[in-house]
Protein backbone atom coordinates (compact mmCIF):
# COMPACT_ATOMS: atom_id res chain seq x y z
CA UNK A 1 0.00 0.00 0.00
CA UNK A 2 1.37 3.63 -0.84
CA UNK A 3 1.92 6.24 1.40
CA UNK A 4 -1.09 8.06 0.67
CA UNK A 5 -3.18 5.87 1.05
CA UNK A 6 -2.19 5.21 4.59
CA UNK A 7 -2.03 8.96 4.68
CA UNK A 8 -6.04 8.92 3.47
CA UNK A 9 -7.44 6.18 6.28
CA UNK A 10 -5.30 8.08 8.71
CA UNK A 11 -6.98 11.12 8.08
CA UNK A 12 -10.27 9.42 7.75
CA UNK A 13 -9.42 7.77 11.01
CA UNK A 14 -9.09 10.81 13.15
CA UNK A 15 -12.11 13.16 11.77
CA UNK A 16 -14.00 9.86 12.97
CA UNK A 17 -12.48 9.84 16.38
CA UNK A 18 -12.83 13.75 16.47
CA UNK A 19 -16.66 13.39 15.31
CA UNK A 20 -17.22 10.82 18.04
CA UNK A 21 -15.78 13.27 20.73
CA UNK A 22 -19.47 14.93 20.46
CA UNK A 23 -21.27 11.89 21.36
CA UNK A 24 -19.15 10.83 23.93
CA UNK A 25 -19.52 14.09 25.56
CA UNK A 26 -23.44 14.01 25.42
CA UNK A 27 -23.57 10.60 26.46
CA UNK A 28 -21.13 11.29 29.67
CA UNK A 29 -18.95 8.28 28.57
CA UNK A 30 -15.24 8.72 28.27
CA UNK A 31 -14.28 9.58 24.35
CA UNK A 32 -11.59 6.36 25.09
CA UNK A 33 -14.38 4.14 24.67
CA UNK A 34 -15.14 4.92 21.24
CA UNK A 35 -11.33 5.59 20.30
CA UNK A 36 -10.97 1.69 21.35
CA UNK A 37 -14.10 0.53 19.17
CA UNK A 38 -12.51 2.04 16.24
CA UNK A 39 -8.90 0.70 17.02
CA UNK A 40 -11.67 -2.68 17.16
CA UNK A 41 -13.11 -2.07 14.04
CA UNK A 42 -9.73 -1.80 12.13
CA UNK A 43 -7.85 -4.62 13.44
CA UNK A 44 -8.25 -8.00 12.96
CA UNK A 45 -11.58 -8.55 13.82
CA UNK A 46 -12.64 -5.78 11.62
CA UNK A 47 -10.87 -4.50 8.75
CA UNK A 48 -8.17 -6.71 8.79
CA UNK A 49 -5.29 -4.82 9.77
CA UNK A 50 -3.09 -6.80 11.62
CA UNK A 51 -1.17 -5.30 14.36
CA UNK A 52 0.39 -7.49 17.00
CA UNK A 53 3.43 -6.01 18.90
CA UNK A 54 3.28 -5.54 22.05
CA UNK A 55 7.16 -3.94 22.63
CA UNK A 56 6.22 -1.17 19.88
CA UNK A 57 2.60 -0.47 21.55
CA UNK A 58 4.51 -0.15 25.00
CA UNK A 59 6.60 2.52 23.69
CA UNK A 60 4.20 4.02 21.64
CA UNK A 61 1.65 3.87 24.98
CA UNK A 62 4.30 5.25 27.09
CA UNK A 63 4.99 8.79 25.25
CA UNK A 64 1.82 9.23 24.61
CA UNK A 65 0.88 9.14 27.98
CA UNK A 66 3.98 11.62 28.86
CA UNK A 67 1.98 13.77 26.43
CA UNK A 68 -1.25 13.02 28.27
CA UNK A 69 0.05 14.12 31.47
CA UNK A 70 1.78 16.95 29.96
CA UNK A 71 -1.30 18.84 29.14
CA UNK A 72 -3.09 17.59 32.56
CA UNK A 73 0.11 19.25 34.22
CA UNK A 74 -0.15 22.48 31.88
CA UNK A 75 -3.83 23.02 32.51
CA UNK A 76 -4.08 22.37 36.10
CA UNK A 77 -4.57 25.48 37.95
CA UNK A 78 -2.31 24.94 41.28
CA UNK A 79 -4.72 26.80 43.38
CA UNK A 80 -7.53 24.80 42.85
CA UNK A 81 -5.58 21.58 43.43
CA UNK A 82 -3.07 23.11 46.54
CA UNK A 83 -5.23 21.82 49.42
CA UNK A 84 -5.95 19.07 47.52
CA UNK A 85 -2.20 17.55 47.24
CA UNK A 86 -1.71 16.16 50.30
CA UNK A 87 -4.42 13.76 50.17
CA UNK A 88 -3.70 12.92 46.52
CA UNK A 89 0.28 12.48 47.43
CA UNK A 90 -1.07 9.36 49.83
CA UNK A 91 -3.69 8.36 47.78
CA UNK A 92 -0.97 8.27 44.75
CA UNK A 93 1.47 6.24 47.10
CA UNK A 94 -0.05 4.49 49.99
CA UNK A 95 -3.29 4.34 48.12
CA UNK A 96 -1.63 2.28 45.16
CA UNK A 97 -0.21 0.13 47.28
CA UNK A 98 -2.97 -1.15 49.15
CA UNK A 99 -5.08 -1.13 46.29
CA UNK A 100 -2.03 -3.91 44.91
CA UNK A 101 -2.53 -6.13 47.60
CA UNK A 102 -6.00 -6.12 48.31
CA UNK A 103 -6.42 -7.18 44.42
CA UNK A 104 -3.56 -9.62 43.84
CA UNK A 105 -4.83 -11.06 47.24
CA UNK A 106 -8.54 -11.63 46.26
CA UNK A 107 -7.92 -12.90 42.00
CA UNK A 108 -5.29 -15.15 44.04
CA UNK A 109 -8.03 -16.77 46.02
CA UNK A 110 -11.15 -16.18 43.25
CA UNK A 111 -9.23 -16.84 40.23
CA UNK A 112 -6.25 -19.31 41.25
CA UNK A 113 -3.28 -17.56 39.78
CA UNK A 114 0.35 -17.42 41.22
CA UNK A 115 1.45 -14.42 43.57
CA UNK A 116 3.63 -12.76 40.53
CA UNK A 117 0.95 -12.51 37.81
CA UNK A 118 -2.13 -11.35 41.17
CA UNK A 119 0.52 -8.61 42.10
CA UNK A 120 0.66 -7.25 38.17
CA UNK A 121 -3.13 -7.06 38.29
CA UNK A 122 -3.49 -5.61 40.85
CA UNK A 123 -0.32 -2.63 39.58
CA UNK A 124 -1.93 -2.81 36.32
CA UNK A 125 -5.44 -1.75 37.40
CA UNK A 126 -3.71 0.57 40.64
CA UNK A 127 -3.65 3.93 38.32
CA UNK A 128 -6.54 6.06 37.58
CA UNK A 129 -6.62 7.52 34.13
CA UNK A 130 -5.39 11.20 33.52
CA UNK A 131 -7.37 11.29 30.37
CA UNK A 132 -10.34 9.60 31.70
CA UNK A 133 -10.35 11.48 34.72
CA UNK A 134 -9.83 15.33 32.92
CA UNK A 135 -12.56 14.38 30.29
CA UNK A 136 -15.17 13.42 33.00
CA UNK A 137 -14.81 15.58 36.08
CA UNK A 138 -13.70 18.97 34.81
CA UNK A 139 -17.49 18.83 33.25
CA UNK A 140 -19.09 18.15 36.73
CA UNK A 141 -19.41 20.48 38.96
CA UNK A 142 -17.11 19.70 41.83
CA UNK A 143 -15.61 20.89 44.97
CA UNK A 144 -12.85 22.67 44.41
CA UNK A 145 -10.57 20.40 46.82
CA UNK A 146 -12.56 17.48 45.40
CA UNK A 147 -11.84 18.01 41.72
CA UNK A 148 -8.66 18.68 42.93
CA UNK A 149 -7.77 15.40 44.36
CA UNK A 150 -8.50 13.73 41.64
CA UNK A 151 -6.69 15.57 38.97
CA UNK A 152 -4.09 15.68 41.13
CA UNK A 153 -4.01 12.00 42.28
CA UNK A 154 -4.58 10.82 38.15
CA UNK A 155 -1.14 12.96 37.69
CA UNK A 156 0.81 11.43 40.12
CA UNK A 157 0.05 7.68 40.78
CA UNK A 158 1.38 6.85 36.75
CA UNK A 159 4.81 6.97 38.22
CA UNK A 160 4.34 4.60 41.25
CA UNK A 161 2.18 2.16 39.54
CA UNK A 162 4.94 1.83 36.41
CA UNK A 163 7.59 1.31 38.79
CA UNK A 164 5.97 -1.45 40.19
CA UNK A 165 4.90 -3.20 37.26
CA UNK A 166 8.26 -2.90 35.44
CA UNK A 167 9.68 -4.64 38.74
CA UNK A 168 7.05 -7.20 38.83
CA UNK A 169 7.70 -8.16 35.08
CA UNK A 170 11.26 -9.15 35.65
CA UNK A 171 10.88 -12.59 35.33
CA UNK A 172 14.07 -13.70 35.45
CA UNK A 173 14.11 -11.97 38.91
CA UNK A 174 12.27 -13.00 42.26
CA UNK A 175 9.14 -11.22 43.50
CA UNK A 176 10.93 -8.03 44.79
CA UNK A 177 10.19 -7.72 48.35
CA UNK A 178 8.46 -4.77 50.77
CA UNK A 179 11.52 -3.03 51.31
CA UNK A 180 13.38 -3.50 47.54
CA UNK A 181 9.88 -2.00 46.28
CA UNK A 182 9.73 1.00 48.35
CA UNK A 183 13.28 1.67 48.25
CA UNK A 184 13.55 1.79 44.50
CA UNK A 185 10.08 3.22 44.22
CA UNK A 186 11.16 6.21 46.94
CA UNK A 187 14.43 6.40 45.03
CA UNK A 188 13.21 6.87 41.61
CA UNK A 189 9.91 9.41 42.55
CA UNK A 190 13.10 11.28 44.48
CA UNK A 191 15.08 11.86 41.18
CA UNK A 192 11.80 12.74 39.38
CA UNK A 193 10.76 15.41 41.21
CA UNK A 194 14.46 17.04 41.61
CA UNK A 195 14.35 17.01 37.50
CA UNK A 196 10.91 18.54 37.48
CA UNK A 197 12.22 21.22 40.51
CA UNK A 198 15.18 21.59 38.59
CA UNK A 199 13.97 21.84 34.80
CA UNK A 200 10.22 23.93 35.38
CA UNK A 201 11.54 26.85 37.11
CA UNK A 202 14.72 27.17 35.16
CA UNK A 203 12.33 27.14 31.98
CA UNK A 204 10.04 29.68 33.37
CA UNK A 205 12.81 31.84 33.99
CA UNK A 206 13.91 31.70 30.74
CA UNK A 207 11.32 31.85 28.94
CA UNK A 208 9.97 35.03 30.61
CA UNK A 209 13.30 36.80 29.75
CA UNK A 210 14.19 35.66 26.55
CA UNK A 211 12.00 37.24 23.47
CA UNK A 212 11.32 34.26 21.09
CA UNK A 213 11.35 35.25 17.13
CA UNK A 214 7.45 33.75 17.01
CA UNK A 215 4.33 33.48 19.38
CA UNK A 216 4.49 29.83 18.20
CA UNK A 217 7.52 28.59 19.10
CA UNK A 218 6.17 29.31 22.91
CA UNK A 219 4.34 26.30 23.05
CA UNK A 220 6.81 24.17 21.70
CA UNK A 221 9.13 25.45 24.32
CA UNK A 222 7.02 24.80 27.48
CA UNK A 223 6.47 20.72 25.64
CA UNK A 224 10.22 20.52 24.88
CA UNK A 225 10.91 21.60 28.72
CA UNK A 226 8.45 18.80 29.43
CA UNK A 227 10.04 16.24 27.53
CA UNK A 228 13.59 17.30 28.76
CA UNK A 229 12.41 16.52 31.99
CA UNK A 230 11.02 13.23 31.13
CA UNK A 231 14.07 12.25 29.46
CA UNK A 232 16.48 13.88 32.02
CA UNK A 233 14.95 11.59 34.70
CA UNK A 234 14.36 8.50 33.23
CA UNK A 235 18.34 8.53 32.20
CA UNK A 236 19.12 9.76 35.58
CA UNK A 237 16.61 5.80 36.60
CA UNK A 238 14.11 7.94 37.77
CA UNK A 239 10.70 8.57 37.03
CA UNK A 240 10.09 10.43 34.30
CA UNK A 241 6.10 10.31 34.07
CA UNK A 242 6.28 12.50 37.58
CA UNK A 243 9.08 14.41 36.18
CA UNK A 244 6.95 15.22 32.97
CA UNK A 245 3.44 15.91 34.93
CA UNK A 246 5.59 17.94 37.94
CA UNK A 247 7.42 20.00 35.61
CA UNK A 248 4.37 21.00 33.09
CA UNK A 249 2.34 21.68 36.90
CA UNK A 250 5.29 24.26 37.27
CA UNK A 251 5.27 25.80 33.59
CA UNK A 252 1.32 26.14 33.60
CA UNK A 253 1.28 27.84 36.76
CA UNK A 254 4.11 30.40 35.83
CA UNK A 255 3.07 33.89 34.00
CA UNK A 256 4.76 33.22 30.88
CA UNK A 257 3.76 34.74 27.86
CA UNK A 258 1.11 33.11 25.36
CA UNK A 259 0.10 31.19 28.27
CA UNK A 260 -3.43 30.49 26.38
CA UNK A 261 -1.83 29.48 23.40
CA UNK A 262 0.42 27.32 25.17
CA UNK A 263 -2.62 25.61 26.67
CA UNK A 264 -4.39 25.19 23.37
CA UNK A 265 -1.40 23.61 21.85
CA UNK A 266 -1.03 21.15 24.14
CA UNK A 267 -4.90 19.99 24.63
CA UNK A 268 -4.46 19.87 20.43
CA UNK A 269 -1.20 17.22 21.43
CA UNK A 270 -2.95 15.74 24.22
CA UNK A 271 -6.09 14.89 21.68
CA UNK A 272 -3.89 13.27 18.92
CA UNK A 273 -1.77 10.73 21.33
CA UNK A 274 -5.11 10.28 23.44
CA UNK A 275 -6.54 8.90 19.84
CA UNK A 276 -3.09 7.73 18.23
CA UNK A 277 -3.03 5.69 21.45
CA UNK A 278 -6.66 4.49 22.28
CA UNK A 279 -7.07 3.63 18.40
CA UNK A 280 -4.04 1.72 18.65
CA UNK A 281 -4.58 -0.47 21.81
CA UNK A 282 -7.73 -1.01 20.34
CA UNK A 283 -6.30 -2.61 17.11
CA UNK A 284 -3.75 -4.62 19.15
CA UNK A 285 -6.60 -6.40 20.98
CA UNK A 286 -7.92 -9.74 19.64
CA UNK A 287 -11.66 -9.72 19.98
CA UNK A 288 -11.82 -13.83 19.40
CA UNK A 289 -9.42 -14.01 22.72
CA UNK A 290 -11.40 -11.42 24.55
CA UNK A 291 -14.72 -13.36 25.40
CA UNK A 292 -12.31 -16.10 27.35
CA UNK A 293 -11.28 -12.46 29.58
CA UNK A 294 -14.84 -11.53 30.45
CA UNK A 295 -15.04 -13.70 33.74
CA UNK A 296 -11.64 -13.06 35.04
CA UNK A 297 -12.10 -9.41 33.88
CA UNK A 298 -15.15 -8.95 35.62
CA UNK A 299 -14.00 -10.83 39.15
CA UNK A 300 -10.80 -8.18 38.86
CA UNK A 301 -13.05 -5.37 38.18
CA UNK A 302 -15.73 -5.77 40.78
CA UNK A 303 -12.79 -6.13 43.43
CA UNK A 304 -10.99 -3.33 42.54
CA UNK A 305 -13.72 -1.12 42.10
CA UNK A 306 -16.20 -2.45 45.52
CA UNK A 307 -13.31 -3.45 47.77
CA UNK A 308 -9.55 -2.30 46.85
CA UNK A 309 -10.75 1.26 45.62
CA UNK A 310 -12.96 1.78 48.88
CA UNK A 311 -10.05 0.49 51.17
CA UNK A 312 -7.17 2.24 49.71
CA UNK A 313 -9.49 5.81 49.83
CA UNK A 314 -10.62 4.94 53.54
CA UNK A 315 -6.92 4.43 54.71
CA UNK A 316 -5.30 7.60 52.89
CA UNK A 317 -8.09 9.52 54.46
CA UNK A 318 -7.42 8.01 57.62
CA UNK A 319 -3.35 8.72 56.81
CA UNK A 320 -4.22 12.17 55.89
CA UNK A 321 -6.22 13.20 58.97
CA UNK A 322 -4.00 11.34 61.37
CA UNK A 323 -0.97 13.81 60.05
CA UNK A 324 -3.47 16.77 60.34
CA UNK A 325 -3.30 17.19 56.62
CA UNK A 326 -7.12 17.48 56.92
CA UNK A 327 -10.79 15.99 57.12
CA UNK A 328 -12.16 13.73 54.05
CA UNK A 329 -15.76 12.79 54.99
CA UNK A 330 -17.72 9.89 53.99
CA UNK A 331 -19.76 11.11 51.12
CA UNK A 332 -16.10 12.67 49.91
CA UNK A 333 -14.34 9.37 50.27
CA UNK A 334 -17.56 7.37 48.74
CA UNK A 335 -17.49 9.63 45.59
CA UNK A 336 -13.51 9.17 45.54
CA UNK A 337 -13.99 5.79 45.50
CA UNK A 338 -16.26 5.60 42.61
CA UNK A 339 -14.54 8.49 40.58
CA UNK A 340 -11.55 6.26 40.43
CA UNK A 341 -11.89 6.29 36.74
CA UNK A 342 -9.50 3.49 35.02
CA UNK A 343 -8.64 4.25 31.20
CA UNK A 344 -5.72 3.69 28.93
CA UNK A 345 -3.48 4.08 31.17
CA UNK A 346 -4.10 -0.06 32.69
CA UNK A 347 -4.22 -1.38 29.15
CA UNK A 348 -0.84 0.35 28.16
CA UNK A 349 0.57 -0.36 31.43
CA UNK A 350 -0.58 -4.43 30.55
CA UNK A 351 1.71 -4.29 27.53
CA UNK A 352 4.58 -4.68 29.77
CA UNK A 353 4.50 -7.87 31.15
CA UNK A 354 2.72 -9.11 27.92
CA UNK A 355 6.30 -7.29 26.07
CA UNK A 356 8.38 -9.40 28.69
CA UNK A 357 6.41 -12.68 28.55
CA UNK A 358 4.32 -13.51 25.53
CA UNK A 359 2.44 -15.68 28.02
CA UNK A 360 1.13 -12.67 30.04
CA UNK A 361 -1.39 -11.61 27.02
CA UNK A 362 -4.04 -12.86 29.18
CA UNK A 363 -3.64 -10.04 31.38
CA UNK A 364 -3.97 -7.36 28.53
CA UNK A 365 -7.60 -9.49 27.45
CA UNK A 366 -8.23 -9.06 31.27
CA UNK A 367 -7.32 -5.39 31.33
CA UNK A 368 -8.92 -4.30 28.32
CA UNK A 369 -12.62 -6.14 29.84
CA UNK A 370 -12.01 -4.19 32.91
CA UNK A 371 -11.37 -0.75 31.45
CA UNK A 372 -14.35 -1.58 29.07
CA UNK A 373 -16.63 -2.52 31.45
CA UNK A 374 -16.35 -0.52 34.22
CA UNK A 375 -15.95 2.83 32.14
CA UNK A 376 -19.35 1.99 30.71
CA UNK A 377 -20.71 1.80 34.47
CA UNK A 378 -18.79 4.39 35.96
CA UNK A 379 -18.71 7.23 33.64
CA UNK A 380 -22.19 8.02 32.83
CA UNK A 381 -23.41 7.44 36.74
CA UNK A 382 -20.75 10.01 37.95
CA UNK A 383 -22.85 12.82 38.07
CA UNK A 384 -26.04 10.80 39.53
CA UNK A 385 -23.50 9.82 41.98
CA UNK A 386 -22.56 13.38 42.28
CA UNK A 387 -25.73 14.35 43.41
CA UNK A 388 -26.92 11.65 45.60
CA UNK A 389 -23.95 12.18 48.04
CA UNK A 390 -24.40 15.51 48.15
CA UNK A 391 -21.13 16.79 47.09
CA UNK A 392 -21.86 18.63 43.81
CA UNK A 393 -21.28 22.49 43.69
CA UNK A 394 -23.49 23.91 41.18
CA UNK A 395 -22.12 27.12 41.33
CA UNK A 396 -18.41 25.88 40.69
CA UNK A 397 -16.46 28.51 38.57
CA UNK A 398 -14.65 27.42 35.55
CA UNK A 399 -11.85 29.25 33.07
CA UNK A 400 -13.31 29.99 30.12
CA UNK A 401 -11.03 28.26 27.20
CA UNK A 402 -10.72 30.91 24.71
CA UNK A 403 -7.01 32.92 23.50
CA UNK A 404 -6.73 35.89 25.41
CA UNK A 405 -3.80 36.91 24.96
CA UNK A 406 -4.44 40.86 25.76
CA UNK A 407 -5.97 39.86 28.71
CA UNK A 408 -2.84 38.06 29.83
CA UNK A 409 -0.67 41.39 29.24
CA UNK A 410 -3.18 43.15 31.52
CA UNK A 411 -2.89 39.85 34.30
CA UNK A 412 -6.36 39.18 33.86
CA UNK A 413 -8.26 36.35 33.91
CA UNK A 414 -11.67 36.04 31.94
CA UNK A 415 -13.78 33.14 33.94
CA UNK A 416 -17.30 31.82 33.02
CA UNK A 417 -20.07 30.84 35.55
CA UNK A 418 -22.96 28.85 34.38
CA UNK A 419 -26.09 28.80 37.41
CA UNK A 420 -27.70 26.43 37.82
CA UNK A 421 -31.08 25.54 38.87
CA UNK A 422 -31.57 25.89 42.75
CA UNK A 423 -28.80 28.00 43.03
CA UNK A 424 -29.39 31.02 45.78
CA UNK A 425 -27.73 33.14 42.67
CA UNK A 426 -31.18 33.48 40.72
CA UNK A 427 -32.70 36.54 41.21
CA UNK A 428 -29.74 38.43 42.63
CA UNK A 429 -29.00 41.77 40.90
CA UNK A 430 -25.77 42.46 39.56
CA UNK A 431 -24.80 44.97 41.88
CA UNK A 432 -25.63 42.98 45.46
CA UNK A 433 -23.04 40.78 44.05
CA UNK A 434 -20.55 43.17 45.78
CA UNK A 435 -17.43 41.45 43.78
CA UNK A 436 -14.37 43.09 44.75
CA UNK A 437 -13.12 46.22 42.58
CA UNK A 438 -11.27 44.49 40.25
CA UNK A 439 -13.51 42.20 38.83
CA UNK A 440 -16.82 42.85 36.47
CA UNK A 441 -19.19 40.82 34.84
CA UNK A 442 -19.13 41.78 31.39
CA UNK A 443 -21.75 39.79 30.05
CA UNK A 444 -24.86 37.82 29.96
CA UNK A 445 -25.37 34.77 27.89
CA UNK A 446 -29.46 34.06 28.17
CA UNK A 447 -31.75 31.39 26.30
CA UNK A 448 -29.10 31.82 23.60
CA UNK A 449 -29.12 35.83 23.52
CA UNK A 450 -26.06 37.35 24.99
CA UNK A 451 -26.68 41.15 26.69
CA UNK A 452 -24.12 43.66 28.24
CA UNK A 453 -25.56 43.67 32.04
CA UNK A 454 -26.69 47.00 33.89
CA UNK A 455 -26.09 46.91 37.99
CA UNK A 456 -29.80 46.20 38.58
CA UNK A 457 -30.25 43.04 36.10
CA UNK A 458 -31.52 40.34 37.82
CA UNK A 459 -29.32 36.72 37.64
CA UNK A 460 -31.88 34.03 36.59
CA UNK A 461 -31.18 30.51 36.54
CA UNK A 462 -29.53 29.18 33.28
CA UNK A 463 -28.07 32.09 33.07
CA UNK A 464 -23.80 31.93 31.57
CA UNK A 465 -22.11 35.31 33.04
CA UNK A 466 -18.63 36.31 31.87
CA UNK A 467 -16.92 37.62 34.61
CA UNK A 468 -13.37 39.46 33.86
CA UNK A 469 -11.01 40.11 37.01
CA UNK A 470 -7.69 40.88 37.61
CA UNK A 471 -5.59 38.06 38.82
CA UNK A 472 -5.04 39.06 42.41
CA UNK A 473 -8.61 39.31 43.09
CA UNK A 474 -9.65 35.62 41.00
CA UNK A 475 -9.64 33.30 44.30
CA UNK A 476 -11.78 35.93 45.88
CA UNK A 477 -14.17 36.39 43.59
CA UNK A 478 -14.81 32.76 42.79
CA UNK A 479 -15.47 32.00 46.78
CA UNK A 480 -17.70 35.52 46.84
CA UNK A 481 -19.64 33.65 43.75
CA UNK A 482 -19.71 30.54 45.26
CA UNK A 483 -20.99 31.90 48.85
CA UNK A 484 -23.91 33.72 47.32
CA UNK A 485 -24.25 30.32 45.42
CA UNK A 486 -24.82 28.84 48.30
CA UNK A 487 -26.64 30.92 50.33
CA UNK A 488 -27.68 33.78 48.80
CA UNK A 489 -26.92 37.55 48.83
CA UNK A 490 -26.70 37.76 52.32
CA UNK A 491 -23.74 34.97 52.22
CA UNK A 492 -21.62 36.75 54.53
CA UNK A 493 -24.24 37.01 57.30
CA UNK A 494 -24.47 33.44 57.75
CA UNK A 495 -20.84 32.62 57.85
CA UNK A 496 -20.62 31.39 54.33
CA UNK A 497 -17.52 32.17 52.65
CA UNK A 498 -17.05 30.12 49.21
CA UNK A 499 -13.99 28.09 50.51
CA UNK A 500 -15.01 25.16 48.55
Amino acid sequence: MTVEFWLLLGGAVFIAAIASVRIAHRSGLPSLLLFLGLGLVLGEGGIGIQFEDPMLAKHIGLTALAVILAEGGLTTNWNHVRRAVPLALILATVGVAVSIIVVALAVTGLLGIDWRTALIVGAVLASTDAAAVFSVLRRLPLPSRLGGILEAESGFNDAPTVIAVVLLSQFSKPVPGIGEFILQTGIELLIGAAVALAVGPIGAFALRHVALAASGLYPLAVLSLAFLAYGGAVQLHGSGFLAVYMTALILGNAQLPHRAATRGFAEGAAWLAQILLFVMLGMLASPNELPAAIVPGLIAGTVLVLLARPVSVMVSAALAWAARLGRTGWREQAFLSWAGLRGAVPIVLATIPWAASPDSKGIFNMVFVVVIVFTVVQGPTLPFVARVLGVGAPGEVHDLQVESAPLEELNADLLQVKVPPGSQLHGVEIFELRLPAGAAITLVVREGRSFVPAGTTRVRAEDQLLVVTTASCREEVERRLRAVSRRGKLAGWYGERGLE
